[in-house]
Parts: C-alpha cells; structure tokens; sequence
C-alpha cells in the first residue's frame, strides 16, 4: 500500500511528520495488520501497537524495503507526469519536484502551483516570504 500526504499538511507538519503520516496511512490501507514492519530510516512513530525497526538505508539491506522504495518512486514519478501536463512550465517531467535553475525560474515568473510546497525556501522565496 502507498501512503500519501497533501502539500499542506507537509506545510503544517514538516516533512519528517507528513511522512509519518502518509506511512500511517499506507499502514491502513493494507488488507492485514502486519506483525512487524522495517522502515527505511531512522524515524517512526509507533503505529497502532505493531513492532517496528528502523533501518537507515534500510533498501540496501532487504529486498522488501528496496521494492517498496521502488514501488514508491514510481508512484511519485507518475503524479509528477500529471502535474507537468497540468503545468508544464515547471517540466516537473524533468526536475521531478526538485528546485533546479529551471524550475526556480518558472517559480519566479508563474508563481507556485496549490501543489507547492510553500514552507520549502524556494517557494517561500517566490513567494517573498
């Protein structure tokens, strides 16, 4: 299962804590309530009484973590294609999301999208804040 969090909730919580939230969320949406889960990375918040390990680079130790990283990737690769047909001016098909020359400059002429992240600095900065 992929979990997901809005823009605005990275806003309001911080990345760290948005992440925890979308992996709470893929945690709900699975069929089973597994019995341990591994977490790529050193941070989670405990999760409805399932044991848990936290692996950093946890995807060059097991297979499963890989996969999932894989399978998340992919995910976030094709909202990213939806969003640059949505507005290519940013060619996040390029840059997926990442704030390089190009799309910092789209940022300054365009503005940010409902899909900006406005507490990262380089929207922030668009913004003038």
């Amino acid at each position: 299962a992929i979990g997901e969090s809005s823009p605005e909730e990275i806003d309001a919580l911080n990345i760290l804590n948005a992440s925890i939230l979308a992996m709470h969320r893929a945690i709900e949406a699975l069929q089973l309530v597994p019995e341990f889960l591994l977490i790529d990375g050193n941070r989670f918040k405990p999760y409805l009484g399932i044991a848990h390990a936290c692996l950093v680079e946890g995807d060059s130790h097991y297979r499963s973590i890989a996969a999932a990283s894989v399978l998340a990737k992919t995910h976030r690769d094709a909202i990213m294609m939806r969003l640059h047909r949505q507005h290519p001016e940013f060619a996040w098909e390029q840059n997926k999301g990442y704030p390089t020359m190009e799309h910092r400059e789209a940022l300054a002429l365009h503005g940010p999208t409902s899909w900006h992240r406005r507490s990262f600095r380089p929207v922030a900065e668009a913004c003038g804040s």
